[in-house]
């Protein structure tokens, strides 16, 4: 890869990590690892613009790393915006970019509203059906605050993404209730059988039905694959497949900025100092936890598991990377 798209890789890993979202931090470079080296990838891909009309973008990620090409479309969403109050890049040609408050806090950087999703390989069923055809296809929205920590929501319409499933396996922890079911269509709390099983959506068909919604915003604006297009969780996806939807609104166009991000500010201190129920020392705000944890990570370091760093040091081996040096410090 080029040093400039491998320090953007790396900085999103450590960013998700650094966050507390691991499921999407550096426990995925042996994945990816595996992706650039035997499953297609291509290391040297470069995104371009195939359409580009007014707010409407289409870029082709050349089989980069989703990354490369998610960063490359939000940044231009966010210029071109600056004329067109509104705009919106549609990406195929692509692969897994990650956590997707990546992109959307760029343009939060910019005192503008980023709203970003994905498709994903099949890990649900329909409401009523036992078959892996949707993905969770997430859902990401930042929206910029005066004082306050900027509203910043990732998730995916199933009761937890499949890289959380991973984590709680390498932990030996159990999974919540409702977050999946196994291969038999059961509801498990085993993150083993999840593996093998299903995703539940979150509020039944309403969360497969967003599901749906979002896999064909980031797929069929652009030519990417959707759904069982994209390949399966046995064989994993076709390379340069993934599609990605990217949009970016300037608040400037609408309203003066200070008085939105102020009224942003309201409605977070007023969900702050709403009545609390009974045991429930603080109400959260989308994001709030993960920019907290950033600023703990980053005076105190990461916390990694030992599985993670097993892998990491594992792989880095296999590409011919010497890391006696940091063996040395781990275990020194």
């Amino acid at each position: 890869m080029r040093d400039a798209d491998s320090a953007l890789l790396a900085d999103s890993l450590v960013t998700a990590d650094l966050s507390g979202t691991h499921s999407h931090g550096v426990l995925r470079v042996p994945e990816y690892v595996k992706k650039l080296t035997v499953d297609g990838v291509d290391p040297e891909g470069t995104p371009k613009i195939v359409s580009d009309r007014g707010g409407a973008i289409v870029i082709d990620g050349g089989n980069s790393m989703g990354q490369i090409g998610s960063a490359f479309a939000m940044r231009r969403g966010i210029e071109r915006s600056k004329t067109t109050g509104i705009a919106a890049a549609a990406v195929r040609g692509s692969n897994h970019n990650g956590a997707l408050n990546y992109y959307t806090e760029m343009a939060v950087e910019h005192g503008m509203i980023g709203i970003v999703t994905t498709n994903a390989l099949p890990t649900m069923a329909p409401e009523g059906g036992a078959e892996r055809i949707l993905g969770i296809d997430p859902l990401a929205v930042s929206i910029p605050a005066k004082n306050e920590f900027p509203i910043s929501y990732d998730a995916a319409f199933s009761g937890t993404a499949h890289g959380k499933i991973r984590v709680y396996a390498q932990k030996g922890l159990e999974l919540e209730d409702g977050w999946a079911l196994d291969a038999r269509g059961q509801p498990t709390t085993d993150p083993l059988a999840a593996m093998d099983g299903l995703l539940t959506p979150i509020g039944g068909y309403k969360g497969a039905s967003l599901a749906l919604i979002m896999g064909i915003l980031s797929s069929m604006l652009s030519g990417a694959a959707y759904g069982t297009e994209l390949g399966n969780m046995e064989d994993g996806p076709e390379a340069g497949k993934d599609g990605h939807f990217f949009m970016a609104i300037n608040v400037e166009f609408f309203v003066e900025p200070e008085d939105f991000k102020e009224r942003v500010d309201r409605a977070i201190q007023q969900v702050h100092n709403t009545r609390k129920a009974p045991g429930v020392d603080r109400i959260w705000m989308p994001g709030e936890r993960e920019f907290l944890t950033r600023i703990e990570n980053s005076e105190k370091g990461i916390p990694l598991s030992e599985v993670t760093i097993d892998d990491l040091l594992a792989i880095a081996r296999t590409v011919g990377v010497n890391v006696e040096r940091f063996e040395a410090d781990l275990n020194g």
